[in-house]
């Protein structure tokens, strides 16, 4: 998929070997993205990532990553600081949405873009708030255990309760990428929730952080946070959920960064309630 725009740019559908581009820009922006996000990524949609170039050299970013039939998100809005202002964004932007067809898109738009997203049909659903801070010293409690090969049947079905659409092919490299660690917790016969915590380029990140209750979702924070203590840990937690922004605050991490989750049309339902953390702003 090919197009041109002002100045020659040329859009084209990225590779993994081109993430440590994309993710460097993102650094750059203070997303702190993870050290290891790349492959989770484009195992979900392979072709869901695109790059602008001029020249051949990449200018511009954005991904479409397609997570079923009906449902894509978009992520990765990013444009050289040195040009910007002249197209080459919204170039790139249009010619990944068509990769979603007509699918409902999702993205978790910062504040100063949520205008121009509107503008392309996006609708505010609820805002993001992130919360960061240095993890407490935290013992792991009864009933959470690390993530193992046998839990990943029960997380995928987990998961796809608390999002608006399946993702196993991300899940199968997000609980087991390089620095990924991933905790489950049990009531006794089912699983109640899981949570992950991984390395970033300023610190550690907690998602997805879901739970049944804000007591289980406790005892997942608590179980890495014992695996963070003493570093600096980001938490992105839906404003909606008063318990999980209780959560954050009572582990004394504090609200650094605002983001909007949008949609442009209906989704499917799914349990917003247990969603104390999401996984990741570029996906969802």
């Amino acid at each position: 998929m090919t197009s041109a725009a002002p100045q020659d740019l040329v859009v084209t559908q990225a590779t993994l070997a081109d993430w440590p581009v994309i993710s460097g820009w993102a650094a750059a922006e203070g997303w702190n993205p993870g050290l290891s996000d790349g492959p989770a990524f484009f195992a979900q949609d392979p072709e869901g990532f695109f790059l602008g170039r001029i020249d051949g050299e990449p200018v511009s970013a954005v991904s479409v990553v397609n997570q079923g039939p009906d449902y894509a998100f978009l992520g990765c809005y990013l444009v050289r600081p040195d040009l910007r202002g002249h197209g080459h964004g919204l170039t790139t932007w249009k010619t990944a949405l068509a990769h979603a067809g007509d699918r409902t898109v999702g993205l978790d738009g910062v504040v100063a873009q949520q205008d121009n997203y509107r503008l392309s049909g996006f609708e505010i659903a609820h805002r993001t708030a992130r919360f960061t801070g240095i993890a407490p010293e935290r013992e792991a409690p009864g009933g959470v255990r690390p993530a193992g090969p046998a839990d990943l049947a029960a997380i995928a079905a987990y998961d796809r309760a608390c999002c608006p659409a399946d993702r196993p092919r991300f899940l199968a490299e997000w609980l087991t990428g390089p620095g990924h660690r991933a905790f489950v917790r049990h009531d006794g016969e089912r699983l109640a929730g899981y949570g992950v915590i991984r390395p970033g380029h300023d610190s550690l990140r907690i998602g997805p952080l879901f739970a049944d209750t804000a007591e289980d979702a406790r005892a997942l924070f608590d179980a890495l946070a014992a695996d963070a203590a003493g570093r600096e840990v980001a938490l992105d937690v839906p404003q909606p959920n008063a318990a999980g922004v209780a959560l954050a605050e009572e582990a004394g991490l504090r609200p650094s960064f605002e983001t909007a989750r949008m949609y442009t049309g209906p989704v499917r339902a799914h349990a917003q309630e247990r969603v104390f953390g999401v996984a990741t702003l570029e996906l969802g």
